[in-house]
C-alpha cells in the first residue's frame, strides 16, 4: 500500500499551515522557479493527443444519434440558422406551478444539503404513496425505493446490479438507443428481440419464448412501456401473456421502464397503463420499476427519477449509486414531492389531452404523405415511428441528413432505434411548430418522388 509521496506532503503542509499571505510550500516554490521556456514547453505538450489507453468497453459504445443530431441542431442555431426540431423527447409545457414554487422555497430555505443516498424520506414516502394509489404496488419507502439523478441513471444501475460479463440482456426493438449501450457498459451482451410493425411493435409471447429458448444466459428483460420510440403500449392482457412466459424462466429479472406511463391515450380507462410489477406476485419479486418526473411533469432539467424494487435489488442499486453520484439534488427532490402531492390530476389530464391532439394531428398529416406507412397508431408517450423506407432506398440516415440540410427539419433516423427505414417524430412541441414541421416533411418527400 502506498503512503503519501513528497507531492502529497507538500499539499498537506499547505493545508495545515496558518493562513499567512504569501506562504508557498517548498515544492511549489521550486516549481515556480522553473524557467519560462520550460513552462511554455509543458503547456505545449498538453495540446498533444494523450497516449493513455482507454477502456475497450468505451470504444465499443456508440454515441446516441439523438444526442448527435440535437448537437448538430444546436450548432446550426448558434450559427444563426433557424431549425425546426422534432428530435428530442422533451415536453414544451412548463413544470406545474406547484413544482416551481417548491423548488423556489427549497432554495430560499437553504434546503441545499446532501440527502440520504436513496433520497429524502419525504420523497420516498410520496413515491410509495403514488405507486400504491395509482399502480396497486406496495413498496417500503425506507428499503425499496431509490431516488436517482434521472430515470436514465436508475435504468443503468438496474442493469449493472443484475448483469455482468457472460450474461445477456433481452432488448426488444425498436429500442431507446441507450439500452444496448448501457448493457455493453456492464460487460453483458445485448440480445435484440425483433418486433413487427403489424403488431404495433409490441412483444408477443411467442417471440419472447423463442428468444429465451435461444439465449439460456439471459439474465434480464428490458420492457419499455409505453415505448420510446414507437409510442406502443402493452395492454394488461398482453403483459399477463408475457408474464406467463417468464414464469417458465424464474432466473430472468425484468427492468420495467415506465417513464411515459402517464401519457396514454386510450378512451377506455380499463385499457390504461398497468405496471408490470403489479401483474402477479412472481413478477413483483423480479421486477425493477423505473419512473421519473421528466415526461409527465416536464422536469427534464431537474434530473430526478427513481427505481422501486424488492429490498435485495434496491439495496444493490443503492450500493452502486453510493459510489457514483450519491444523492440526487435536494432542490429537485423538494420539487418532486410537490409534483406527487400538490399537482391536481386535472392539470396532468389537461396536458395529456393536448398531447393527444398533437398526436392525432401528426398521424393525420402522415397518412396523407406519399409512401409513408403507419400501420398501428401509437397510443402512448409522444412519439410516432412512421415507415419511410420507400424513400431514399430505405436509407433513413441519409434521408434525415438531407432533410436537415435542405428543409432545416431535424428528425432522428430509425436505424438508431433498431428500426431501419423509419424516422422518429417527437410531437412534444407546439402545434405551430408541428404544422411547420409536417409541411416541411411533406414538401421534402414530394420532391423526392420526382
Amino acid at each position: 500500500m502506498r503512503l503519501a509521496q513528497p507531492a502529497f506532503a507538500a499539499v498537506a503542509l499547505a493545508a495545515s499551515a496558518p493562513c499567512v499571505s504569501g506562504f508557498v510550500p517548498p515544492l511549489l516554490q521550486q516549481s515556480a522557479s522553473a524557467s519560462a521556456p520550460a513552462a511554455a514547453s509543458a503547456l505545449q505538450s498538453t495540446t498533444e493527443e494523450s497516449e493513455i489507453a482507454l477502456n475497450p468497453i468505451v470504444s465499443a459504445v456508440k454515441i446516441s444519434k439523438t444526442v448527435e443530431i440535437f448537437s448538430l441542431v444546436k450548432q446550426m442555431e448558434a450559427e444563426g440558422i433557424e431549425v425546426t426540431s422534432l428530435c428530442v423527447g422533451e415536453p414544451d409545457f412548463p413544470p406545474p406551478q406547484a413544482v416551481l414554487d417548491a423548488a423556489s422555497r427549497a432554495i430560499v430555505d437553504c434546503d441545499t444539503r446532501y440527502t440520504a443516498v436513496t433520497g429524502t424520506a419525504d420523497l420516498r414516502e410520496a413515491i410509495a404513496e403514488d405507486l400504491k394509489r395509482r399502480k396497486n404496488l406496495e413498496y417500503n419507502p425506507q428499503t425499496e425505493i431509490v431516488v436517482g439523478n434521472g430515470a436514465k441513471q436508475c435504468v443503468y444501475q438496474g442493469i449493472l446490479a443484475t448483469c455482468g460479463p457472460l450474461d445477456s440482456v433481452i432488448v426488444p426493438a425498436p429500442y431507446w438507443p441507450s439500452y444496448p449501450e448501457m448493457v455493453s457498459l456492464t460487460g453483458a451482451t445485448p440480445i435484440i428481440l425483433e418486433t413487427k410493425e403489424e403488431d404495433g411493435y409490441l412483444i408477443t409471447p411467442g417471440a419472447l419464448r423463442s428468444c429465451l429458448r435461444e439465449n439460456d444466459d439471459a439474465k434480464l428483460l428490458i420492457l419499455c412501456n409505453p415505448s420510446n420510440p414507437t409510442g406502443g403500449v402493452h395492454t394488461e392482457q398482453r403483459l399477463r401473456e408475457l408474464a406467463a412466459v417468464l414464469d417458465e424462466y424464474p432466473n430472468v429479472a425484468v427492468l420495467a421502464d415506465e417513464i411515459y406511463e402517464r401519457l396514454v391515450y386510450n378512451d377506455d380507462p380499463a385499457e390504461g397503463h398497468v405496471s408490470f410489477a403489479a401483474i402477479s406476485p412472481s413478477m413483483y419479486q423480479r421486477t425493477m420499476t423505473v419512473n421519473g418526473f421528466s415526461k409527465a411533469y416536464a422536469m427534464t432539467g431537474m434530473r430526478l427519477g427513481y427505481l422501486a424494487a424488492p429490498a435485495r435489488l434496491a439495496r444493490a442499486t443503492t450500493t452502486i449509486q453510493s459510489q457514483l453520484t450519491s444523492c440526487a439534488g435536494s432542490i429537485s427532490q423538494a420539487a418532486g414531492v410537490a409534483a406527487l402531492r400538490d399537482v391536481p390530476e386535472e392539470e396532468l389530464e389537461a396536458n395529456v389531452k393536448v398531447m393527444r391532439e398533437k398526436r392525432d394531428y401528426v398521424i393525420e398529416r402522415l397518412r396523407k404523405m406519399p409512401q409513408v406507412n403507419l400501420k398501428v397508431p401509437p397510443t402512448g408517450a409522444f412519439y410516432v415511428l412512421p415507415d419511410v423506407s420507400a424513400h431514399y432506398g430505405g436509407d433513413d440516415v441519409a434521408l434525415c441528413l438531407d432533410l436537415l440540410k435542405q428543409k432545416r427539419l431535424a428528425l432522428v433516423p430509425g436505424s438508431s432505434f433498431g428500426a431501419p427505414g423509419t424516422v422518429r417524430i417527437s410531437y412534444a412541441t407546439s402545434m405551430e411548430e408541428l404544422e411547420l414541421a409536417m409541411n416541411k416533411l411533406e414538401e421534402f418527400l414530394l420532391e423526392d418522388d420526382f
